[in-house]
């Protein structure tokens, strides 16, 4: 593991100057506070976020895990707006959209661990919950994040109260339960690139038993390349135009009874991600050769040609130029208070959701390699909770977990491959069962033990057609798998909080995405000669199976709390093991984009901070994460992690001012930098899939009159224009370069509440 000299000196040799000099502000301004002779208020400069990471409500410095929090007032601040935009903050986490070329697509990675793929047969590394809610897909997930109480974002694996594909961490999204207030909020944007906002929050009792509240958004914003070659494409490159909402109803009969349903829906349309093709750089025959369907040698300049920008699209399939998701999905929630120590807890959810997609590969007019795609997932969930005191001194929850998905993924009628016809038909249908517990004791008041199990078992039933010589190729797989966890809190004289865990995870095997790997199987054993024996073959054992269940082991240490009455700070150490863990390879085989997965072992070490210092009018939020991850060496090739930095910061100034009369202004701004890192995984120069390193900056300018009647702002986000690659893949034809949509954009933000 490297020292905290290696790591300093790794912090000092990525960042820009300017990024270091602000960097290096952090630690000086917590000493001079430190020096300062000021009498404390009574009431502190800023409170401890109240969490829910362990299905408990705990003051983030008293949960055992690293956790990042973040209110949901003061998001637009940072200018956070989706999940993308909260990978920017977070220590050791990235979050790229790269999907299926959808532009509301979301990937977190956490640690080493994430998911770039979407398809019915792959499940993400890290989850992703809406009050408790499971969301099994990952196209139509870049939230909208308005009138959200909190987000929270849990690293490292969570296998005991988060079994779901939670290996590399989770992110919690808490939206805003109703309530006896009275109140309406209206918040509205208008800037540069055609971004028009508008997001309207209604929330009012309707008796003294039952209150609800309804949130109503609208959201656009202009692409960034034209469709040179369709151009009657409805949208342009990276447009994005999605409405939404949720209305919450609870009813509070007693106070120890209530009952929240929720129902919510989105519809999202726009213009395919932006990215480009590199022909050039390959040299392939079949690309640059002229060996294709079509007969045509291809060039970059037939991707970009001269003149063009290398945002615009050169397709000449205008079913590829839009992306469309739709969702719906409806939650109960019931709390009962039992007695003052027990309550009982049920969360059901059904959730459908669908989307139209896909790719143009060659990037050019020409029909070779395009792949419209749609796709579409039906989930049922329930969860049975209990929780509550065995004394004065123990606390527990437990609980009882199901899960049921159906989804398909759909290629064939539009799309092609080399020039001729394209089949993927995807079928999978899992269930998953879980029991959990998890038990925390107070040895004394300073010193408290927690653990916890939980005993999962998953069944998928999956099917595959790329080709129709061969048929439907079926496959039945289970897991099952027993995750654990202790810990061990210490709250020191000070109020510090020192915490040791060791947590165990687990996440089912997956069937190859796109198993194209069948066609070589079929002709291999005879094709069109023997067709007969060829299937029977192929059936018999064909390449069309799951992998084995990952297993993940994590230890930690850490210390987090409130050094003083201006300086927070929470910093984890950690080291993790992966074992059967996936990666996903992808390249052109002769029967068409084959994905397989490459199984591995990944240990992932490093370290994380999150520190807020507040001293009167001014403060400064910042968060650093440094990682070594270690990829087990297969037959001579040296893997590593993708989409991966090693390296991550964020730092945020703010100042107010308070102004005569009562008046105040508000000013903030916000760094954030992502180390460079890998789209594959392999670190080869000549596979050509690094991705630089970015910086991207924000800033808010806000004024308040002393009424509070309203907040009207002037916002800038990436203000310097930075871009970057989200994704970049080698298919051994070609390199997708798939590129950001996340241009400069300046403008206006207003809010009222009354």
């Amino acid at each position: 593991m490297k020292t905290n000299t290696d790591v300093s000196k790794a912090l000092a040799s990525k960042l820009s100057p300017v990024a270091l000099a602000v960097a290096m502000t952090v630690p000086a301004i917590s000493n001079i506070a430190v020096a300062q002779e000021v009498e404390a208020t009574e009431e502190q400069q800023f409170e401890a976020i109240t969490v829910t990471a362990t299905k408990r409500p705990q003051v983030i410095y008293e949960v055992p895990i690293a956790i990042s929090a973040f209110d949901g007032d003061k998001l637009a601040d940072q200018g956070i707006t989706d999940l993308t935009d909260v990978g920017k903050f977070v220590p050791n986490l990235n979050v790229t959209g790269f999907s299926a070329g959808h532009t509301s697509s979301v990937n977190p990675f956490i640690r080493g661990i994430g998911l770039q793929d979407h398809l019915i047969t792959t499940d993400p590394g890290v989850s992703v919950y809406v009050d408790g809610v499971y969301l099994g897909r990952q196209v139509g997930q870049n939230w909208s994040l308005n009138n959200i109480e909190r987000i929270e974002v849990l690293r490292g694996p969570q296998g005991t109260l988060y079994g779901r594909n939670s290996i590399g961490g989770a992110i919690n999204i808490i939206t805003k339960e109703p309530d006896q207030g009275d109140v309406t909020k209206i918040n509205t944007e208008f800037g540069t690139r055609g971004r028009v906002k508008a997001d309207l929050f209604v929330n009012h009792g309707l008796s003294e038993t039952v209150a609800f509240n309804m949130n109503l958004s609208f959201n656009k914003r202009d692409g960034l390349g034209e469709f040179i070659n369709v151009p009657n494409a409805e949208y342009d490159v990276g447009e994005t135009e999605d409405v939404s909402g949720r209305v919450s109803l609870k009813w509070e009969p007693s106070n120890d009874f209530r009952m929240v349903l929720t129902a919510d829906a989105n519809n999202g349309d726009g213009g395919l991600r932006p990215y480009t093709v590199l022909i050039d750089e390959v040299g392939s025959d079949r690309y640059f050769g002229g060996q294709n369907g079509v007969g045509v040698p291809l060039r970059n300049t037939d991707v970009t040609p001269e003149g063009a920008d290398i945002y615009d699209n050169a397709t000449g399939t205008e079913a590829v130029t839009g992306v469309s998701n739709e969702a719906r999905g409806l939650s109960l929630t019931t709390e009962w208070d039992i007695n003052e120590d027990y309550t009982a807890k049920v969360v059901a959810s059904q959730r459908t959701s669908k989307y139209k997609a896909g790719l143009d590969d060659d990037g050019t007019i020409y029909s070779l390699d395009q792949f419209p795609e749609r796709g579409e997932a039906d989930q049922t969930s329930i969860e049975l909770q209990l929780n509550g005191y065995i004394n004065e001194y123990t606390d527990f929850v437990a609980g009882l977990y199901y899960f049921n998905e159906e989804g398909s993924n759909r290629q064939g009628d539009d799309s092609n491959f080399d020039g001729g016809p394209n089949l993927l038909a995807l079928d999978q249908e899992t269930t998953s069962k879980a029991a959990y517990v998890n038990v925390r004791h107070d040895l004394t008041d300073e010193l408290s033990v927690s653990g916890g199990l939980r005993y999962t078992k998953d069944e998928k039933d999956a099917s595959a057609n790329v080709f129709s010589a061969l048929g439907t190729i079926y496959d039945s797989n289970d897991w099952d798998e027993v995750t654990w966890e202790v810990a061990t809190n210490y709250t020191f004289e000070n109020g510090m909080t020192g915490y040791a865990t060791i947590q165990s995870g687990y996440q089912s095997g997956q069937f190859p995405a796109r198993p194209y790997c069948l066609i070589g199987q079929f002709f291999g054993a005879g094709g069109f000669d023997d067709i007969e024996g060829a299937q029977a073959a192929v059936r018999a054992n064909n390449c069309f199976t799951a992998s084995d269940n990952i297993t993940a082991t994590n230890y930690e240490v850490g210390i987090k709390g409130r050094v003083n009455d201006y300086f927070d700070i929470s910093v984890a150490v950690f080291n993790t093991e992966f074992e059967d863990l996936p990666y996903q390879v992808s390249r052109v085989s002769e029967g068409g984009f084959d994905t397989a997965n490459l199984v591995v072992e990944q240990t992932s070490r490093g370290v994380e901070a999150d520190a807020t210092f507040t001293y009167g009018n001014f403060s400064m939020m910042t968060s650093v994460g440094y990682m070594d991850v270690d990829v087990e060496e297969q037959d001579g090739f040296n893997p590593v992690a993708p989409l991966t930095p090693d390296l991550t910061l964020a730092i945020g100034p703010q100042y107010t001012f308070e102004l005569d009369g009562g008046d105040s202004i508000r000013v903030r701004a916000d760094y954030s930098y992502r180390a460079e890192m890998y789209g594959e995984p392999t670190s080869a120069p000549e596979r050509m899939t690094k991705l630089d390193s970015r910086e991207l900056v924000n800033f808010d300018i806000a004024y308040t009159p002393a009424n509070d009647a309203y907040t009207v702002a002037l916002y800038g986000r990436n203000i310097f224009d930075e871009r970057y690659d989200n994704a970049r893949l080698n298919t051994g034809d070609y390199i997708l370069q798939i590129l950001s949509n996340d241009a400069s954009e300046f403008g206006v933000r207003f809010s009222t509440e009354f």
